[in-house]
């Protein structure tokens, strides 16, 4: 819900913008041969990754740390071409108070790893249950405006950093 109600905010800024749910991904993606050779049905995600001008991230807090399938799916992407050069944006929610503070600075770990120019501005959703209203929209306006700044922010990083797309 919350990554939808980001995909909306980018929209408003007249920017395309496509959602990938990680719930989506192919069963055959999780086999042990995909490590090997990566599933013609992994493609469509790679290709997304691949040729976008920036990737945001959102993702909620498990554990202390981000899902294990999101790991999955960064270990599954090309590599060094799937993220490096690629910026990247990152939105943490959770249900207790620091809103995914912790997998945020993680992923940053990460993306900087694979050479991902992330964005310096994070946006955490504390109380992920108290912020999303009725029919599943950020009711919280505080939130919704760190959102909106942040998007339009990121898009400025993105045209700076590859002005050619």
């Amino acid at each position: 819900m919350v990554a939808g109600e980001i995909q909306g905010i980018y929209q408003s800024l007249g920017e395309d913008c496509q959602l990938l749910d990680l719930v989506d991904l192919p069963a055959e993606v999780f086999l042990g041969s995909a490590y090997e050779k990566k599933p013609d049905a992994f493609v469509p995600f790679s290709e997304a990754i691949l040729g976008a001008a920036g990737v945001v991230f959102v993702t909620p807090e498990y554990n202390g740390s981000f899902p294990g399938v999101l790991k999955y799916f960064i270990d599954m992407l090309n590599f060094p071409e799937s993220l490096e050069g690629t910026p990247v944006c990152l939105v943490g929610l959770a249900a207790g108070s620091w809103g995914a503070l912790r997998p945020v600075e993680q992923l940053q770990q990460i993306f900087a790893y694979r050479k991902a120019p992330i964005f310096p501005t994070r946006v955490l959703l504390p109380e992920v249950d108290r912020v999303m209203g009725e029919g599943g929209r950020i009711s919280d306006p505080e939130i919704r405006s760190r959102l909106e700044r942040q998007a339009a922010g990121f898009v400025e990083f993105v045209r700076l950093l590859r002005p050619a797309l």
